[in-house]
């Protein structure tokens, strides 16, 4: 790595530590490339750490469909909980320990987990000097070098405030808002196009740039039965307990609610939300087995399961809350006032404390009453002095001009026929990926759009821009549309995303070539693919008959 004042130089620039830019660096420096990477916050993991958001998978991940790489991951959050946490017989030799018995994820766990698994893949080439990792840095600024260069990225410390000039042969934008987008004027898009444009079904017929997915600013939870943390309430707490998303089809009543709308029918929904009783009330479980999943809101995303760990009273149920209720629509992350921006994260973050409260003094009980006293942050678990996530989850970023932009005929079931198990196959396929197409409420007025795909592949032609040929996407800036960003985005697509971008800037860099020609030459393309391949990346989906035989809907949400 080389290093002169504040200018710093390597073959490789990733800018953004979130799952795409971790796989793009971890990949980059296999390959044997120099790679400086750079976050944000101070927890590299992105919606995976923190932003506290536990997997969404599909129901194969445990056989196929996810590279090598994500899957020495998850290998490795089960080894630290067996290696380093007091579990029970059944939990310490279930080969899919779920930590948190989550029912939207196989491996729910918590974030310092996540976290040190990925710190353990990327320290051997930490220790080697090939990796530069600069937490608490974001980019402020683009050197291009041509037209169709960046020669250095700006990042400045938000600790300090001081700034340092970051230069690299390859430059990959794996920022949650697809900040470098803009910053180096690159070709690209926002919101909602119009179906003229992509012939899309559910896209609307005049395009709307400003059009963004809700974002959520999650929390972590636990329940002590029998106490009361309820504190003063929030700043604008009144104001939030009242509030009706305003979007078409109209929401049943107040979003502090738990009452709700079925995503894939609009027809009203009703959740049950009941925290664990205290140790001594709740039913006795057997230990020697898997414990059973109830599918309550608490358990929807819980990260820590008290049932498989040996008794200890400090070890309490921890449920993180991503919920429609706190989904934030009022503003735009892409809006490009600073102060409309600033707003959006602090009313989002306003609206998950007045959440809690309400679960806390006026949440409807099972059993009658309102209010569960006993609920209160978990700070260590988030790693923040208020128990809020680090960061905003991020459903949707700016989108590259790429040279294929996937449309949602390329993954929806609706586009095939009857028979069909997959989605279109692409010669230049990068990965696979599997999930519905689920767009939350929108800052435009949109309600849900929860649309059925088959499973699907990532073609290389998403990956690259129309003009650059240095800089690559590697996380939700990808070449989608607003509507197919829906199934791109979640956890094991995004790393697999990053991981082909980082190989393929390693590639590009050793042979000296541009990716565009790597996409255009199937002679380079092929070679590169055998490269993927030898990574332990899957470019398709198995035989009908081996996929058959897994349950493509055990985790969906």
């Amino acid at each position: 790595m080389h290093h002169r004042a504040d200018a710093h130089e390597a073959d490789i620039l990733v800018i953004g530590g979130g799952l795409g830019g971790c796989a793009a660096a971890l990949a980059a420096l296999e390959s044997g490339a120099r790679v400086i990477l750079t976050e944000e916050t101070d927890w590299i993991g992105g919606q995976m750490t923190s932003q506290l958001v536990p997997p969404d998978e599909h129901g194969w991940i445990e056989r196929f469909g996810r590279t090598a790489s994500y899957q020495r991951f998850r290998e490795g959050v089960r080894t630290h909980y067996r290696e380093q946490r007091a579990l029970t017989a059944a939990a310490r030799r279930d080969p899919l320990l779920n930590p948190g018995t989550a029912w939207v994820s196989p491996l729910a766990f918590e974030p310092k987990v996540g976290l040190a698994v990925l710190h353990a893949m990327l320290e051997p080439h930490r220790a080697s000097g090939r990796l530069w990792l600069l937490l608490d840095h974001r980019p402020v600024g683009i050197r291009q070098e041509a037209a169709d260069r960046i020669a250095a990225v700006v990042v400045e410390d938000r600790q300090t405030g001081k700034q340092k000039s970051l230069s690299g042969k390859f430059v990959i934008d794996a920022t949650e808002l697809g900040d470098l987008l803009a910053l180096a004027a690159v070709e690209h898009v926002t919101g909602q196009e119009a179906q003229a444009e992509t012939g899309e079904p559910s896209a609307p017929a005049v395009a709307r740039p400003e059009n963004q997915q809700a974002f959520t600013w999650c929390f972590a939870l636990e329940h002590e039965a029998g106490a009361d943390h309820v504190g003063a309430p929030p700043e604008n707490y009144a104001a939030w307990r009242d509030y009706t998303f305003p979007i078409r089809p109209a929401w049943p009543g107040p979003i502090f609610s738990f009452t709700g709308l079925n995503p894939r029918t609009m027809e009203p929904v009703h959740y049950r939300f009941a925290p664990p009783a205290a140790a001594a009330e709740a039913p006795a479980h057997d230990a020697s087995r898997r414990p059973p999943i109830d599918r309550t809101l608490w358990n929807y995303r819980r990260i820590l399961d008290r049932r498989q760990f040996l008794p200890d009273p400090s070890v309490r149920d921890v449920t993180v809350v991503n919920w429609p209720m706190n989904d934030y629509l009022a503003k735009s992350l892409l809006d490009p006032r600073t102060e409309i921006r600033s707003a959006a994260l602090t009313e989002a973050r306003a609206l998950s404390l007045a959440l809690l409260h309400w679960l806390q003094t006026e949440a409807p009980r099972p059993e009658g009453g309102c209010g569960w006293p006993g609920l209160r942050l978990r700070p260590d678990i988030a790693g923040t002095p208020d128990g809020l996530a680090k960061a905003a989850y991020i459903r949707e970023a700016r989108r590259i001009r790429a040279l294929y932009t996937i449309r949602e005929q390329d993954v929806a079931s609706s586009c095939y026929g009857a028979t069909a198990d997959r989605a279109r196959e692409f010669e230049d396929s990068v990965g696979v990926g599997s999930y519905r197409i689920d767009l939350h409420p929108t800052t435009g007025g949109d309600n849900f759009v929860d649309v059925a795909t088959l499973p699907f592949q990532i073609p290389l032609g998403a990956l690259i821009p129309v003009r650059l040929t240095n800089l690559l996407p590697a996380a939700k800036n990808i070449g989608t549309t607003h509507i197919t960003n829906g199934c791109y985005r979640l956890h094991p697509v995004e790393w697999n995303i990053g991981e082909a971008v980082g190989a393929l800037a390693a590639f590009c860099l050793e042979h000296q070539i541009p990716p565009q020609r790597v996409h255009a030459d199937s002679v380079w393309r092929e070679r590169y693919q055998r490269i993927l391949q030898g990574r332990g990346v899957e470019l398709r989906w198995p035989p009908a008959l081996i996929m058959a035989e897994g349950d493509p809907h055990a985790h969906a949400d």
